[in-house]
């Protein structure tokens, strides 16, 4: 067995205890509970109740729930095989979870939040890293003997209190800042998506006589641009034998980009031993992931490689690929794929080839596709440079935050005589993600 290194922990201050996992935690597994509601187990937050309505989650819910097992609020849950990354929490929860969790009562008197606060820092979560093995690290497995054996440092209920209390007065009013900047952010975006739409829908001149363009929310059009169906520019095409290319995937927010195979984190679909299978994509083609093409999981390639044979692939009949790639992409179109798409339920909405091949798209004078790529590509830069500087602030709060936990529950910073002062708790707001959103690139490949 792997030894548990404990260094990174410091030197806690001398009344703290130290334990054993295994002396906290006892194991639980009560089933039969399928009236609960569902919850999962994620690295950002911990134990959350699972949004079956619009579900990002890409594991597949079975009509047969009762073998999923309960948890209670108040209790520990773990995804074990992504508690290498702090899948786990104190659940504020009653509901029931996937069976290959793992979850624990408390064996001992404490502060629940206390434990939440520690045991989700990044000073324990290393120790659950050491704790786990795997081929790769998206399937590392968490060892349950060699979890028993992480250390924890307990300091008295008093102090756990205390700490819990200055804990979320600290992170509330960083949140606060957090949040402010991620409107700033958000409203930028907005900007930025208007910009994109109304250059496409009614070009750059403001007394250009315009048309009804047949289509409610495209509204009025300049009245010499043409309308022509997508089934007269896109077609069809499947290649595919050529597993020695590089991957591809087709993502909302950038639309084809080269596949980080070594990302787990991020990365949710498996990757099969057998590409033979996968479809060829070509440079300037269009591709498309069918089951996201309602939230603009889309575009104009850049890259030769391959990509799931669910996907889509087209050849394109239009000359400006740089215009089709940033219309297309825009608001406006993106609604006309989710009216194109049907399903149970959104998060597994399924393109109709039928219904796609009839949206409409209009089309400006080969010389006004031009100017209207150029004055997108001059503009985009300053929206994105103000979003990319707003972005980094946010990540330098979330590093203080995670520092100020970090030193905290470890012994680091002594809060025990800090007086804190009345304030109502600000939760982090989650990252903007709007279905429709619009979602044209500005060129710039992410990792």
């Amino acid at each position: 067995m792997k030894n548990i290194n404990s260094n990174w922990l410091g030197t806690p201050p001398e009344h703290w205890k130290a334990l054993k996992l295994r002396q906290i935690l006892r194991p639980f597994s009560e089933k039969n509970h399928a009236d609960l509601q569902l919850l999962s187990v994620v690295r950002e937050k911990g134990v959350i109740v699972r949004d079956t309505e619009n579900d990002d989650n890409h594991n597949y819910i079975p009509d047969d729930l009762s073998n999923y097992k309960m948890v209670k609020s108040g209790q520990f849950a773990m995804n074990k095989m992504k508690a290498w990354q702090g899948s786990y929490g104190v659940s504020k929860y009653t509901g029931i979870v996937s069976p290959a969790y793992f979850v624990f009562d408390f064996n001992y008197d404490m502060n629940p939040d206390y434990f939440h606060y520690a045991i989700r820092s990044r000073v324990y979560v290393s120790f659950f890293g050491q704790a786990s093995d795997g081929i790769r690290v998206g399937q590392w497995d968490l060892s349950i003997q060699r979890m028993k054996e992480i250390p924890f440092y307990l300091p008295p209920r008093s102090e756990q209190d205390q700490i819990v209390r200055f804990l979320d007065w600290k992170v509330s009013n960083i949140n606060k800042l957090i949040n402010i900047k991620k409107k700033e952010i958000k409203d930028i975006d907005a900007l930025k998506r208007s910009l994109i739409s109304h250059a496409i829908t009614h070009g750059l001149s403001a007394d250009t006589p315009m048309k009804y363009s047949g289509v409610k929310w495209l509204g009025d059009i300049p009245a010499h641009w043409q309308i022509m169906k997508l089934r007269q520019i896109l077609h069809s095409i499947s290649v595919k034998n050529h597993p020695e290319l590089p991957l591809l995937s087709v993502v909302r927010e950038q639309g084809v980009i080269l596949r980080d195979v070594e990302d787990t984190e991020s990365n949710h679909n498996f990757i099969p031993d057998d590409l033979s299978g996968y479809k060829v994509v070509k440079k300037g083609q269009f591709a498309m992931n069918k089951m996201k093409a309602w939230q603009g999981s889309y575009g104009i390639s850049d890259y030769t490689g391959i990509v799931s044979p669910a996907y889509f692939i087209f050849d394109v009949a239009f000359d400006n690929l740089e215009y089709f790639h940033y219309a297309i992409r825009s608001k406006v179109y993106v609604n006309f794929f989710a009216q194109a798409s049907d399903g149970i339920r959104v998060g597994q909405w399924d393109l109709q080839m039928d219904k796609m091949k009839e949206i409409p798209f209009i089309i400006p004078p080969a010389d006004e596709q031009n100017v209207i790529v150029e004055h997108i590509k001059n503009t985009l830069p300053t929206y994105n440079n103000a979003i990319e500087k707003l972005t980094a602030e946010v990540e330098v709060l979330e590093e203080y935050k995670t520092k100020i936990i970090a030193d905290t529950v470890t012994g680091k910073i002594d809060v025990r005589d800090i007086e804190i002062p009345e304030y109502e708790f600000t939760e982090e707001s989650a990252d903007s993600d709007s279905e429709d959103a619009d979602l044209a690139g500005d060129g710039e490949q992410e990792d």
